[in-house]
């Protein structure tokens, strides 16, 4: 196994805490023992599309749905977390967490159309863009859920593949707690 350089890893546990606050995500910590390429590329790829149309609340909720439909120990937990912090309320994560859908119209119709790019794997034909942008759901949304997409595929698998360990600072909330373990099987 190559030894990564001291000086790269430096380098991206510096942009972790300048990016997370001061905090240094597991994720990020296992990502760059092995490959600081790849966990600058996390960083800054969540860096851009942070950058993006969808409002935080939304992005989380995009972001919880796709770990979700993965079953990433690590990401459903983390990202409930964020969604609690960004504005998301306890019912929608939990109906997130079951394979249900939120209440609120906005927030469903951003689930439904993910789940849709993630089961048809981007294929949609015009009457599924028809429907969506019905919905309020144009190529804005589409395009950056698929961003999303891309990305959390990428971080749920290393997550899959490392066994991530859930950091302290999500597993002490008692809220996520509560909720977990809800994976398994989703009807939707």
């Amino acid at each position: 196994m190559p030894t990564q350089s001291t000086d790269a890893v430096e380098e991206v546990r510096d942009m972790a805490k300048e990016f997370y606050g001061g905090f240094v995500p597991n994720q990020i910590k296992v990502l760059n023992e092995h490959s600081p390429a790849a966990a600058r590329t996390y960083i800054a790829t969540m860096d851009l599309v942070e950058q993006g149309e969808l409002p935080d609340h939304e992005r989380e909720t995009v972001i919880l749905t796709i770990s979700r439909y993965n079953d990433c120990h690590y990401c459903t937990r983390t990202h409930a977390f964020l969604g609690r912090q960004a504005g998301l309320d306890q019912e929608a994560i939990q109906a997130i967490h079951r394979g249900g859908l939120p209440e609120d119209d906005r927030l469903r119709n951003l689930v439904k159309a993910t789940r849709l790019l993630l089961d048809k794997r981007g294929w949609l034909d015009e009457d599924d863009l028809s429907n969506l942008q019905w919905e309020g759901i144009g190529k804005t949304e589409l395009y950056e859920i698929n961003t999303l997409i891309g990305l959390k595929i990428f971080s749920n698998y290393v997550n899959h593949v490392a066994q991530t360990e859930v950091d302290e600072l999500v597993t002490e909330n008692p809220d996520i707690q509560e909720m977990w373990p809800v994976l398994g099987k989703m009807d939707w």
